[in-house]
C-alpha cells in the first residue's frame, strides 16, 4: 500500500513522461546509493520525518539507526529466562512500540532477536512469520508511518509470506460518534481498542484517493503483557513555551487540524486516563507513553525508552523517577558528553536526551538495599551499527564499574580499541524521584567530586581523602519565591502588571536575563510591578516573599556569570531570578558567596537539568534540594567574612561561567571561600581551581564556545 498513490499515479500518466519520470527516479535512487547510505530504513526515516506537516505538534524524531541498534542491543540483553535457540520460545515473546513512527526500534529489535537465534544456531528466517504476526506490536497515529514499518519489518525477509500483523493505526482526534481519542494512550483504559487499520490486511491497503476502506479491528495489547517495551515517544506538552505553540489552545492534541474543542476534549481525555499514572503535564506526552510502557510491561519485563535529558532531573518527571526506583531493577541510564546536535540519539532534535532501560521487578523488594544504576556518558553518539554494537558489548560484558562514591577518580573508562568512546559509573539510585546527576558529563571525577558534597565531604580530585564540610539543601534553610505566573499571570492568578522600572519604584523587580549587566553581585532590578485594581490584598501577599537573594532559574553558562543574584533593596524575583528568602539576613551574602564559587556553580550544574547545549535549567520546586553550603552551621565570625568577601567583590567583574577557571576574579574568589571563610589549606584551593578547570572543560558547560584567546587557569 505505502506505493500504491505512486504507482497510480503513474498509470495516468502518458508513457513516454512516466517512462522519463522512472529514469529519474532511478538515476536519482544511484546516485544516493553511492554515498554509502548505510540502509534504507535510514533514508526513508529522514525524509519522512521532514515531510510530516504536523511534526511541531507531534514532536515526532526519528531515531537513528546506529542509536536504535544500541538501544535495542542493551534492552534484549536484559531480557532473562529467553532460549535463543528455540524459535518456538522466541515466537512466543511480545514487543510493543506504543509511538513505533516508521519502526526503526521495532526494527532493531527484530534484527538483535534474529541475530541471536542465529549465534544460537537457529536460521533467522524460521523466526519471520512468528515475529510480524504474533510477537511485534507496533503503534502509530499516521497511516503512513505504520505503511513504512511495515514495509521494512516485512523486508527482513521478503520472500517470506505472512497472514496478519500487529501494526496498528490508532484513532485520533474527534471520532465518527462525537469522542475525543488520543492515539495508543487510550490503552492506559484498557487491554483492547478498537482501530481502523491493520497492515496485514490487503483491503485495507490506502488508494490513489488517500482514504481507507476502513473496518474496525479489534487490538489486543494485554496489561502486563509485553515481555519488552522499546519507545522513542512524543515530547511535546500542553505547557510548551514554544513560539510555533503560541496561540495554540493544547500543543499535545493540535495535529491534523484539531480545533480548540477537539484539543480540549483529548486534554480533558488525558486527564481522565492520567490517573493514578507517572503523567505530569509539564513533562509532556513523553511521561505519558512511559506510563503506557510500564502498564502494558510483566513482571522481569524490560522497559526501553529514548526520553528528554530532563526526566532524570526536572521535578515534572519524579513520579516517573520513583517508579523506576520503585518497581525496577538493573537500571541503566545513557547520556551524551557532546554539544549540538550531537548530544542526541534522534534526528534533529536541538536537545539533548538520554536511554533509559530497566528491568520490571518481579515482586517488591523486601530488603532496605538501594538499588543500583549504571550512568554511561559517551563522547559522542554511536556513528554506525558497528561503533553502536561494541559499546552496547563493552557494557553488557564489563566485569567492574567504578561507583560514584569511590573518590574523584573518574568513571571506568569505555575504550574502543584505542578510542574512548565514554566513561560508565555506578550510583545509588535516589530515593523519592531525587534527580539523577551525573549525566551528560565527560569526565566523572567531578561528578563524583558533587556526589561527595551532596554527603557532606569536600573530595578534589588528585586528593588522597576527603575532608568535613556542613552541606544542607536550600529548602532547608530557606525557601523560595513565586512562581512568575503567579505574579503577572491573568487575573486573578497575578495580580501585578510587569512595566519598565523606575529608581522610585514601590514593586521593584529582577524579572529577566541581561548578560551584559548580570557581571556583579548586585544587579539593578529591571521592571516595577504595578498592583491590578482588586487584587490588592493578593499584591500584599506576593510581596512578602520580596528579598534580596535570587537564584538563576535558567544558566546560559557560555554568556552568564551569577548562579546567584544580589538587590541592594528587597525585590519580586521574576521568570529567570525567583526570590531566595532566609529568616536570617546575613545568609544573603553568604548564599551569594558561595554561590557564585567554583563549588556553588558545581552544586548547580550537578542538580540542574542540561538540556540544552549550555544552558543548564532548575525549577522553583527543584531548586528547594540544591545542596548548598549549610548557612546556618557557619559561625558569627564565619557570616561576617562572608559579608566582608560580599562588599570586597561589590565592583568586581565576573566572566561567563564557562570561562570560570581563566578568570582572576573567580580563583580570588574561590580563595576567599576556600581559605578565609571555610579554613581550608592551600592545597585545597589549588585542587579546587583544577575542579574549575575540568569542569569549564564538559561540553554541558562551554556547549561548543571556543575560549578566548589566551584563556588560560588562574590558580
Amino acid at each position: 500500500s505505502i506505493f500504491a498513490i505512486a504507482k497510480d499515479l503513474l498509470g495516468q500518466l502518458p508513457p513516454g513522461d512516466a517512462a522519463r519520470m522512472l529514469r529519474t527516479l532511478r538515476r536519482t535512487a544511484q546516485e544516493v546509493n553511492a554515498t554509502g547510505v548505510d540502509n534504507a530504513h535510514d533514508l526513508t526515516g529522514r525524509i519522512f520525518q521532514q515531510l510530516i506537516a504536523d511534526r511541531k505538534y507531534l514532536a515526532t524524531f526519528y531515531t537513528l539507526p546506529a542509536s536504535a541498534a544500541l538501544l535495542a542491543q542493551l534492552a534484549v540483553a536484559k531480557m532473562d529466562g529467553v532460549d535463543w535457540s528455540d524459535a518456538g520460545a522466541i515466537g512466543k515473546l511480545r514487543v510493543g512500540d506504543f509511538a513505533c513512527g516508521t519502526g526503526a526500534l521495532l526494527s532493531a529489535v527484530y534484527d538483535q532477536m534474529a541475530a541471536r537465534h542465529e549465534r544460537a544456531g537457529g536460521d533467522a528466517a524460521a523466526l519471520h512469520k512468528a515475529m510480524m504476526e504474533e510477537v511485534l506490536y507496533g503503534c502509530d497515529v499516521m497511516p503512513s508511518a505504520i505503511h513504512i514499518t511495515g514495509s521494512t519489518l516485512s523486508g527482513m525477509q521478503p520472500n517470506l509470506g505472512f497472514e496478519k500483523s500487529r501494526l496498528y493505526t490508532m484513532p485520533y482526534g474527534r471520532q465518527e460518534d462525537g469522542s475525543a481519542s488520543i492515539g495508543s494512550l487510550e490503552l492506559l483504559q484498557s487491554s483492547s481498542l478498537m482501530t481502523l487499520f491493520n497492515m496485514s490486511d490487503p483491503v485495507l491497503r490506502t488508494g490513489s484517493a488517500g482514504e481507507e476502506t476502513a473496518e474496525q479491528v479489534l487490538v489486543e495489547a494485554p496489561d502486563e503483557g509485553f515481555d519488552l517495551v522499546i519507545m522513542n515517544p512524543p515530547f511535546t506538552s500542553n505547557t510548551s513555551k514554544e513560539a510555533s505553540h503560541i496561540g495554540t489552545f493544547a500543543p499535545a492534541f493540535a495535529a491534523f487540524n484539531s480545533g480548540d474543542e477537539d484539543q480540549r476534549d483529548m486534554a480533558k481525555r488525558m486527564r481522565d486516563l492520567r490517573k493514578g499514572t507517572c503523567y505530569h503535564g509539564h513533562a509532556g506526552m513523553a511521561s505519558a507513553f512511559a506510563a503506557l510502557g510500564h502498564r502494558k510491561l510483566k513482571p522481569g519485563g524490560v522497559l526501553a525508552l529514548v526520553l528528554p535529558l530532563t526526566a532524570a532531573s526536572a521535578s515534572s518527571w519524579q513520579a516517573f523517577r520513583e517508579l523506576i526506583t520503585s518497581q525496577y531493577i538493573d537500571l541503566t541510564v545513557m547520556s551524551i558528553a557532546a554539544s549540538g546536535m550531537e548530544m542526541s540519539f534522534s534526528s534533529d532534535t536541538g536537545m539533548a536526551e538520554c536511554l533509559v532501560i530497566a528491568r520490571k521487578d518481579t515482586a517488591a523488594s523486601s530488603d532496605n538495599a538501594r538499588p543500583q544504576a549504571r550512568l554511561t556518558s559517551l563522547v559522542e553518539r554511536p556513528k554506525s551499527f558497528v561503533h553502536a554494537s561494541m559499546i552496547a558489548n563493552e557494557l553488557v560484558n564489563a566485569d567492574y564499574i567504578r561507583g560514584i562514591e569511590d573518590g574523584p577518580f573518574g568513571g571506568t573508562r569505555l575504550n574502543i580499541g584505542d578510542y574512548l568512546s565514554g566513561e560508565s559509573i555506578s550510583t545509588p539510585v535516589p530515593s523519592h524521584g531525587a534527580p539523577w546527576g551525573g549525566l551528560r558529563t565527560r569526565d566523572f571525577s567531578i561528578a563524583q567530586t558533587a556526589y561527595a558534597l551532596t554527603q557532606s565531604k569536600l573530595w578534589l580530585p588528585n586528593q588522597s581523602h576527603a575532608v568535613d564540610v556542613k552541606m544542607t539543601t536550600l529548602g532547608e534553610i530557606g525557601s523560595l519565591g513565586r512562581y512568575d505566573l503567579d505574579i503577572t499571570g491573568r487575573p486573578p492568578q497575578g495580580p501585578f502588571d510587569r512595566t519598565q522600572p523606575s529608581p522610585t519604584a514601590t514593586y521593584p523587580s529582577l524579572w529577566n536575563h541581561n548578560a551584559k549587566n548580570e557581571t556583579r553581585f548586585i544587579c539593578e532590578p529591571d521592571s516595577q510591578l504595578i498592583v491590578r485594581p482588586g487584587l490588592e490584598e493578593k499584591a500584599a501577599t506576593i510581596w512578602q516573599t520580596a528579598s534580596r537573594a535570587h537564584i538563576n532559574r535558567d544558566f546560559t553558562f557560555g554568556s552568564q556569570a551569577l548562579a546567584v543574584a544580589f538587590t541592594e533593596q528587597d525585590s519580586i524575583g521574576g521568570r529567570v531570578w525567583p526570590n531566595v528568602i532566609f529568616d536570617d539576613k546575613r545568609f544573603d551574602y553568604a548564599f551569594a558567596v558561595w554561590g557564585n564559587s567554583t563549588l556553588g556553580l558545581l552544586c548547580y550544574w550537578w542538580h540542574s537539568s542540561r538540556q540544552q547545549s549550555s544552558k543548564a535549567s532548575i525549577s522553583i520546586r527543584s531548586a528547594e534540594s540544591l545542596p548548598i553550603l549549610d548557612l546556618r552551621a557557619l559561625s558569627d565570625d564565619q557570616l561576617a567574612t562572608s559579608e566582608a568577601i560580599f562588599e570586597e567583590f561589590r565592583d568586581k567583574e565576573l566572566k561567563p561561567a564557562y570561562i570560570a577557571d581563566a578568570d582572576p576574579n573567580r580563583a580570588l574568589l574561590d580563595r576567599r571561600v576556600i581559605r578565609d571563610l571555610l579554613g581550608f589549606d592551600e592545597d585545597t584551593y589549588e585542587a579546587v581551581r583544577r575542579l574549575s578547570a575540568k569542569w569549564c572543560a564538559e561540553p554541558s558547560v562551554h556547549g561548543g564556545k571556543r575560549r578566548p584567546r589566551g584563556a588560560a587557569l588562574v590558580v
